[in-house]
């Protein structure tokens, strides 16, 4: 049996650019390291025009990358200079962020009519919009925190936030709407910080959100991935930020030892077994079919925890969350990359069966 060619796709048009090329390393290692089972293409998005290039290695761009574009023909991929072609089995985005978690790179793959790991189109859409994912939470009576929203390119009033925001009590977080890594985020906890961590979050995303906070809340997260038709779900972890207020970019990425992990984390055994079927509720809700990470919000004071979000290509290193969990849950990572493959050909083998014809 000849090897599976996979297309591994990270870096993109993202905020998150830099931290998809450190999860692609390594799942593009953990992929080579079976050349008995896969061929791997390393494919670079670059970050200013979302061009693609093939490389020799999985990392940042180098000179000797090669341009390449996806086609609509018998082959998935070529080089622009029509120098060679490239078949390709499966696509494995591993694109945190705007342009490779929200959808749209899923309708790409769509259109190409290819196989592709993690959730589908829909999906994708629902689960990076927080304001969508909230809601439909919301519907199957898993508990979200207040929130209200503010629009680019629509004026809002500022004394009537500022008066929303002393009626939930200070503090409160701002989010852009449709991206991860708290990037952008602000913990406001006075008013005069408000107007200013609203300005800044519209920097990276056209609509925001200012949410009611947990001062202190413990930050709890659970994997899942489903498999041949069977969904996993990990053991609850828990993340606490040593470098500062909350769980940041800096403290996630920049700052030496920013985090401390703990999997599996410490919390009553009823309250993890309810988080972990609350974790297969939202996933299900919101129609995953491929993986994702579902983040809570923990009141230590009450113990009474909230939905906060739901990423559908969390990170993928060694260090990250999702690997973790599941290790702590007895399943090996090279397993869960193969089961992956395997959902994404399976998927696909059963939407050829579709009829077009009326």
């Amino acid at each position: 049996m000849n090897p599976l060619k996979i297309a591994v796709l990270y870096g993109g048009k993202s905020t998150e650019h830099e931290v998809s090329v450190h999860s692609a390393q390594t799942v593009c290692r953990t992929l080579i390291s079976q050349p008995e089972r896969y061929t791997v293409y390393p494919i670079f998005i670059d970050k200013q025009k979302g061009h693609w290039f093939l490389q020799k290695e999985c990392g940042p761009q180098t000179a000797e990358d090669k341009p390449i574009t996806p086609v609509l023909a018998e082959h998935t991929l070529a080089a622009l200079d029509g120098s060679f072609q490239l078949d390709v089995d499966v696509f494995f985005p591993v694109l945190h962020g705007t342009n490779g978690e929200d959808g749209t790179m899923q309708g790409l793959l769509e259109t190409l009519d290819v196989p592709y790991v993690g959730c589908n189109v829909l999906s994708s859409a629902m689960c990076m919009d927080k304001d969508v994912s909230k809601l439909l939470v919301r519907d199957i009576g898993v508990p979200t925190l207040p929130y209200c929203l503010i629009s680019k390119d629509i004026p809002y009033d500022k004394e009537a936030i500022e008066a929303w925001a002393s009626q939930q009590g200070l503090p409160v977080f701002v989010k852009p709407v449709r991206l991860g890594s708290s990037v952008g985020v602000r913990k406001v906890k006075v008013l005069s910080q408000l107007k200013p961590a609203i300005e800044f979050a519209l920097q990276f995303d056209t609509d925001v959100m200012v949410e009611k906070g947990i001062d202190g809340a413990r930050e709890i997260f659970c994997g899942v991935y489903t498999a041949l038709d069977e969904t996993h779900v990990s053991a609850c972890g828990e993340l606490r930020s040593i470098a500062g207020e909350f769980f940041d970019y800096d403290a996630k990425y920049i700052t030496e030892g920013g985090c401390e992990t703990n999997v599996p984390a410490d919390i009553p055994q009823v309250t993890a077994m309810q988080m972990r079927a609350d974790s297969l509720k939202i996933y299900q809700r919101l129609h995953g079919n491929g993986l994702a990470r579902v983040d809570f919000l923990m009141d230590k004071e009450t113990g009474k925890y909230y939905f906060s979000e739901i990423n559908t290509i969390p990170g993928m290193s060694e260090t990250s969350l999702f690997p973790q969990l599941f290790e702590a849950s007895g399943r090996a990572y090279t397993l869960i990359l193969d089961e992956l493959i395997q959902q994404a050909q399976q998927i696909h083998a059963e939407k050829t069966k579709l009829s077009f014809n009326r």
